[in-house]
């Protein structure tokens, strides 16, 4: 295997139906026959936004008009290490043409492998795409508070919402303490009705992660795994970051995706520093992985935090409201 690292940028170029736009690669080059993400190499002096838009007009034949940073991988293939910058393209003048005599495909991301097959570094961004762009933190505090947080979540649901966390860390201990696994099977009804996943904070017990969807991991506690706590079959698994150090953790853990902030002052981490948006973008750099932005976020920031490079957003308040 090669010590040097290609940098490659790669196109998620995705049409308002959701469906993907997949190449074939052509006979004479390497891998030919195998599917996968319109891109090519930079050139020196390009950035990512740069030589995309440049090889997808000399590929595809269409000029981007809409385009953001999303993921940085690196894929190790026998002879090349490829350090591929994906990016996600949702504007762009034209009709794509196969210029370099590569057949072409819209498919269902879902489903994208009925083409053919595709090159390895292609399936991670795949299964990223199934994540939701939003993802909603309980705030429940109390059994009290239970029937108002139910009928925020059916607003939620009703408007799209499509990922829960149920975080419920100062729920009161004693007698009512059995009474949040009766509120996690009434949240599991009412998003399950709406095709929605839950993940349980690790905060609260660990069987709960398994009648659930899976698991999101407070920093600590990943720090303290060495492995993935729930396999990926069905199971989703995410974790908070804050830093680089943190964000390396997830990926070695091989976590579904980060939630890394705060970006910007919170209410529910008083006295917590803000990480803002250049330290974020560090952070997710090269993480490997998705991340949502935590801290000040809401619905009306999600375009804001896919500028910079985030996957979507997490929030409390943003989501649910108060």
């Amino acid at each position: 295997m090669s010590d040097q690292i290609v940098d490659v940028a790669a196109g998620l170029i995705l049409r308002s139906d959701g469906k993907l736009l997949l190449g074939q690669r052509p006979e004479g080059k390497p891998w030919a026959g195998w599917w996968e993400l319109p891109g090519g190499k930079l050139e020196p002096g390009e950035t990512v936004l740069q030589a995309l838009a440049r090889e997808l007009d000399e590929e595809l034949g269409i000029q981007v008009t809409e385009a953001t940073r999303w993921v940085t991988y690196v894929h190790a293939y026998p002879h090349t290490t490829v350090r591929l910058a994906f990016c996600r393209v949702t504007g762009w003048k034209g009709e794509p043409r196969g210029l370099e005599n590569q057949r072409l495909e819209w498919v269902e991301p879902a489903h994208a492998q009925t083409v053919g097959e595709l090159l390895p570094a292609t399936l991670p961004p795949l299964r990223w795409l199934r994540l939701p762009g939003v993802y909603g933190i309980s705030n429940i505090g109390t059994p009290a508070g239970l029937p108002g947080f139910l009928a925020r979540l059916r607003t939620a649901l009703d408007r799209g919402l499509r990922l829960v966390q149920l975080r419920e860390p100062g729920w009161p201990d004693g007698p009512d303490a059995h009474s949040l696994h009766q509120a996690l099977a009434q949240v599991l009804q009412h998003c399950r009705s709406a095709g929605a996943r839950v993940l349980v904070n690790s905060v609260h017990p660990e069987p709960w992660w398994r009648e659930a969807d899976g698991v999101h991991l407070r920093a600590a506690d990943a720090a303290a795994l060495a492995q993935r706590p729930l396999p990926s079959e069905g199971h989703w698994v995410g974790v908070s970051a804050h830093d680089p150090a943190q964000m390396a953790q997830a990926r070695r853990l091989d976590a579904d995706f980060a939630v890394v902030g705060p970006v910007a002052e919170t209410a529910s981490h008083p006295g917590q520093p803000a990480l803002g948006w250049q330290a974020f973008t560090e952070i997710n750099r090269d993480a490997g992985l998705p991340a949502y932005a935590i801290g000040g976020q809401g619905l009306h920031t999600v375009a804001a935090a896919q500028q910079h490079g985030a996957h979507g957003i997490a929030a409390i308040r943003g989501v649910f409201g108060s």
